[in-house]
This record gives structure tokens, C-alpha cells and sequence, in this order.
């Protein structure tokens, strides 16, 4: 996601410059993010750093966001939205405006963490430390989760000890999660016109949830001491959010660990790095896919520098097609395998009696990552439903778009 800086131009209503895009590839290209640093920007363009950058080509604005990412109430990073035909490049003028100036753009990106409150209603949060599950478990979020979406797709992860990802499935573009849990969406398990909640997680790691491989074992990022959510940003380009865990106890070592999400437009895939402080020498992180609903086997293989698994079957609580796939870079990619199917509840390894539920994993295959330090480890979770588009039927026509997904990964939008 890089730019290259042309000529400079400065017109009397304000400052005004040029850049240039390029689509490295020989094919069209829908929906590219590309993210410009303020540092990059004030360099290049002398501008003041109260202004806000906007973008146009042939004076139609792209749309964009500039976000705030260490919260020091000043923004960082500048986020663009385009199309590309093959191989196309794009003169992008560049206007700096006051932040009261910024145009609005079709929001296709959207985050949730609503509380319980004591009228039955649910009070959006930018931050909430989860309850333990050492007193009585107690739902205090709408939906059981945070919850993140695009025009595509939407997730959640259960707040609390449980730490299971899920997964909605859409068949229109709007954004559904503000109205999970109210009258406008009461219940999410039946088929509505935009969807329904498609997956059976159970005790496993549901639509990528993580874990720790050490020793041969896996152990899930579950009933930690502290769980707590962190909103980043929210847009129309894309939204981000951190879980952070403290007091990870894994077999006598006591870890700290967080995941940064970020979910954007036109994707079936959301990002995740995960970042473990005190990570044992050997461990692995690890990601997986509930496998409880499937009847076929799971694939893997490589593309484009990428190790990818996955499943594909009628598995979705609709009784229809539904595939999920990781992308792991290859360089990181560690063991590959499948749990046991075993119900450890039913043997009294019980975490959440409420629900069933038990922290030791099963029903899940899964993916190693290798990381180093305190450095984040970053893969994408991909999710297609079968009602929603005729090319989630089939096994291959999901294949191929985790095969363009990894081009794309491996060769961004750049400079010329």
C-alpha cells in the first residue's frame, strides 16, 4: 500500500497536491484500502498537521477516513478507498481541509460492544473489561459479543470466558449488528431477509478464535484474569479494535496477549495480529474452524506465500453451504491438525454450565503460527455462505477466491 509522489500544485482556495496508484496486476481490482501515513504525507506536502487529507480522481471524491491509532487525539494514519481496473494507475489530487470540512462517506464498516443496562436497553462502549467467570456467569453484552462487519459479512466474539468467534451470515449490504437484540432484530437464529446467525460453535474455536500450541497441547485464550475491549476507529474505510488479555495462565506460565482486528469494505475476511508477551520458547499461536456440522474433509494448500486451511460443506445452520478458510503467511505457518471430537463437558470439564460449554477445545481444525517476541503474528479468516452468492456452493469457487485474496495480500497497491 504504498504512493508516489508526482508534482505539486498549489491553488489559491487551499492546499492542493498529486499522487499516483498503481495496480500492480493484471486484473481488476475492487475495493483496495490503501493507507498513507501522516508522517508520509507532511513530508511530502508541507501541510499543516491540523488539516485533514481528502482524495479525488477526476473530482470525484474517494472515499476515506483519517484515524487516530494511539489515541493521543491527533490523527496517524490516512485510509483510502478504490477501484482499479487491470494494471490501472490512478492520478489521486490530494486537498487538506479542517476537520469540520471532511466530507461524509457511505459507512461499510461497522463495530458494537453494547452493555446491558437496567432499562433492558444496550449502552454502546469504546471500552469494557469483561466479568469474570469465577462468580455466577452473567450475559452483559447485546448479542453475548463484540462485534465487528462489513457490507459483506459480520463476526462476533463471545465477552467472557468462553472467547468463541461466530459468525453472521448476510444477504444485503447494510450494516445489521446496532440492531441485534432489539425489536428490529429479536431473534438472529431464523433466516431474515438480511440473514442470519450461521455457525454452531460449541466448545470449540468457532470462526477463528484463539489459542496457544505448547508441548503438543493446545490451551484456549479463554478465562483470563482481565478481558477488555478497546475500540480504536470506525468508518467508512475501516474499523479496528483490540481484545486484551492479562493473566493467560498456561501450563505455569503467565502471559499477556492481544488481538487487533480490522475488518474492511467489500471482504470476506476480517485481520487479526495477535501479539502474546512472555510467548514460551516453541509455542505456537493458533487460530481454527469448527468442524462439529462437517461431513467432508478439510483442505489445505499453498498460494501466493500464503499456507491456507479450510472447510467447505453443508454445514451452516441453515442446513446450507458455508466455507471458512486462514491465511497464514508460509514463512509462519506451523502444525496443522484436528482435535478430538470428544465432549469434555459431558465428561465434567465444565467452564459455563449456562451454555454447555467447556474451555478444553474440541471439534476444531486448526493452524500453528509461529511469532517472535512480543511481535504480531498476522493471518485473515475468511467466510462465505452458499445462499448468499452462487460461487459459495462449490468447493473451487471458494478456493478461488482464497487463491486472489493471496495475490492480493502479496502484491498491494504500490508505487510506481
Amino acid at each position: 500500500m504504498l504512493v508516489s509522489v508526482f508534482f505539486v500544485v498549489i491553488l489559491s482556495c487551499g492546499i492542493t497536491r498529486t499522487i499516483t496508484f498503481e495496480n500492480p496486476s493484471d486484473y481488476e481490482r475492487d475495493d483496495e484500502v490503501i493507507v498513507l501515513t501522516k508522517e508520509l504525507l507532511e513530508s511530502k506536502f508541507n501541510a499543516g498537521s491540523q488539516l485533514w487529507p481528502v482524495f479525488k480522481v477526476n473530482g470525484q471524491f474517494l472515499a476515506s477516513q483519517v484515524d487516530d491509532l494511539d489515541g493521543d487525539g491527533e490523527w496517524d494514519e490516512a485510509v483510502v478507498l478504490a477501484d482499479f481496473n487491470a494494471n490501472e494507475k490512478k492520478l489521486v489530487t490530494v486537498e487538506f481541509v479542517e476537520k469540520d470540512k471532511y466530507p461524509e462517506f457511505e459507512k461499510r464498516t461497522n463495530l458494537r460492544l453494547g452493555i446491558d443496562q437496567q432499562d433492558g436497553s444496550y449502552k454502546e462502549v469504546d471500552y469494557y473489561k469483561a466479568l469474570p467467570c469465577t462468580n455466577d456467569f452473567k450475559i452483559i453484552a447485546q448479542g453475548e459479543s463484540v462485534s465487528w462487519e462489513n457490507d459483506k459479512i459480520a463476526f462476533r466474539v463471545y465477552f467472557d470466558c468462553r472467547n468463541v468467534k461466530d459468525l453472521f451470515g448476510k444477504l444485503k449490504p447494510g450494516m445489521i449488528i446496532d440492531k441485534i437484540h432489539t425489536p428490529a432484530i429479536q431473534d438472529y437464529h431464523v433466516l431474515n431477509d438480511w440473514g442470519m446467525d450461521i455457525l454452531h460453535c460449541g466448545s470449540s474455536l468457532g470462526s477463528g478464535g484463539i489459542a496457544l500450541l505448547k508441548n503438543d497441547s493446545l490451551y484456549r485464550l479463554g478465562s483470563t484474569d482481565v478481558y477488555e475491549y478497546h475500540k480504536i476507529t470506525e468508518g467508512p474505510v475501516r474499523s479496528v479494535f483490540e481484545l486484551v488479555y492479562k493473566g493467560w495462565h498456561v501450563d505455569g506460565d503467565n502471559l499477556e496477549a492481544t488481538e487487533r482486528i480490522s475488518v474492511y469494505p467489500g471482504k470476506y475476511w476480517f485481520q487479526s495480529d495477535v501479539s502474546v508477551n512472555g510467548l514460551p520458547k516453541g509455542a505456537q499461536i493458533v487460530t481454527g474452524i469448527v468442524t462439529s456440522m462437517l461431513k467432508r474433509d478439510p483442505f489445505a494448500f499453498e498460494a501466493d506465500g500464503f499456507q491456507v486451511i479450510g472447510t467447505h460443506d453443508i454445514q451452516s445452520l441453515n442446513n446450507d453451504e458455508l466455507g471458512m478458510a486462514v491465511l497464514v503467511p508460509q514463512n509462519e505457518a506451523g502444525k496443522i491438525g484436528c482435535t478430538s471430537n470428544t465432549n469434555y463437558f459431558n465428561l465434567g470439564h465444565r467452564t459455563v454450565v449456562e451454555k454447555g460449554f467447556s474451555n478444553i477445545i474440541s471439534e476444531t481444525y486448526y493452524i500453528g503460527q509461529k511469532a517472535a517476541g512480543n511481535k504480531p503474528a498476522r493471518h485473515y479468516f475468511a467466510a462465505v455462505w452458499g445462499l448468499e452468492k452462487i460461487q459459495w456452493k462449490t468447493e473451487e469457487g471458494f478456493k478461488k477466491y482464497l487463491e486472489e485474496e493471496a495475490v492480493r495480500f502479496s502484491l498491494p497497491i504500490k508505487i510506481n
